[in-house]
């Protein structure tokens, strides 16, 4: 059997040949590339299988009558003597000897069934056979795709929810006469529960951070690990000079600024 195969510009360039999907036209290249001498391809569907091609690919095919099919499977190239001529001392004659008999060649050398009737009769057959499937297959295909459809419509109403949520409890709101201190509503509600005097400590914070022009970058963490203590501090020092010292209220300020200077230098690391 010859190995070359040839494709004449006037069919391939024809105008029928390029409406056709690039996929149907790969799977011809295909099909005349493995067809034996005289045309004939007994394997259509192992073809379609290495290729990817579908069986709508070859059933366009069909329709636009680049190739015949028979009822056995096989298949034969309609164009074959168009595109290819062999050698006589390289010819191997076709083992689809009961479908070539079934052919006779037109004035263009082009294939054709004897009989007509036939044709008709083989297309609508293969044509009616891949129609049902592509009807099964696009029903299935519909059901899967509303299921799928229906199921990424809940999933994304639960992601959005969620999302919504997350941002929600993500958002931080300023609190402090100068506005400084930024807690989320859950870190609000947790210094309500532990501290009575949450108010106290938000205020501290706050005038901290107005006066050292420093940025806190966990202000709920801050006030829990060392604005607690401060004010603790603060109290306990102020307590002592009442009771202890007689010095005016100008050197009491300075020496408690100085004492919380002191302290907070110990704890920038929250800062």
């Amino acid at each position: 059997m010859a190995e070359k195969r040839m494709f004449a510009k006037t069919i391939i360039d024809s105008d029928a040949f390029l409406d056709m999907p690039m996929s149907s036209r790969l799977l011809y290249y295909d099909l005349c590339m493995r067809a034996d001498d005289d045309g004939f391809v007994n394997s259509p569907k192992r073809i379609m299988k290495l290729t990817g091609a579908t069986e709508d690919d070859i059933r366009v095919l069909v329709l636009r009558r680049f190739i015949i099919p028979f009822e056995s499977g096989v298949v034969v190239i309609k164009h074959w003597k168009i595109h290819n001529y062999i050698r006589k001392d390289t010819y191997a004659e076709t083992i689809c000897k009961e479908e070539k008999t079934l052919l006779e060649t037109d004035n263009n050398k082009a294939y054709k069934l004897i009989n007509e009737e036939c044709i008709r009769a083989v297309d609508e057959t293969y044509t009616q056979n891949r129609l049902d499937k592509i009807r099964e297959d696009k029903n299935r295909l519909d059901k899967s795709s509303i299921d799928v459809t229906s199921s990424e419509e809940e999933s994304s109403t639960d992601d959005t929810a969620k999302a919504s949520k997350k941002e929600k409890e993500s958002v931080k709101h300023k609190y402090g006469e100068y506005q400084h201190v930024l807690l989320k509503d859950e870190e609000l509600q947790k210094l309500k529960n532990d501290y009575s005097n949450w108010e106290e400590l938000i205020t501290y914070l706050d005038e901290y951070i107005e006066m050292k022009g420093y940025k806190a970058k966990n202000h709920y963490l801050c006030i829990k690990k060392w604005v607690v203590d401060a004010v603790k501090r603060t109290k306990s020092q102020s307590n002592n000079i009442k009771h202890n010292t007689s010095k005016s209220y100008q050197g009491y300020s300075q020496r408690e600024y100085s004492s919380e200077e002191d302290f907070c230098d110990n704890v920038e690391d929250f800062i």
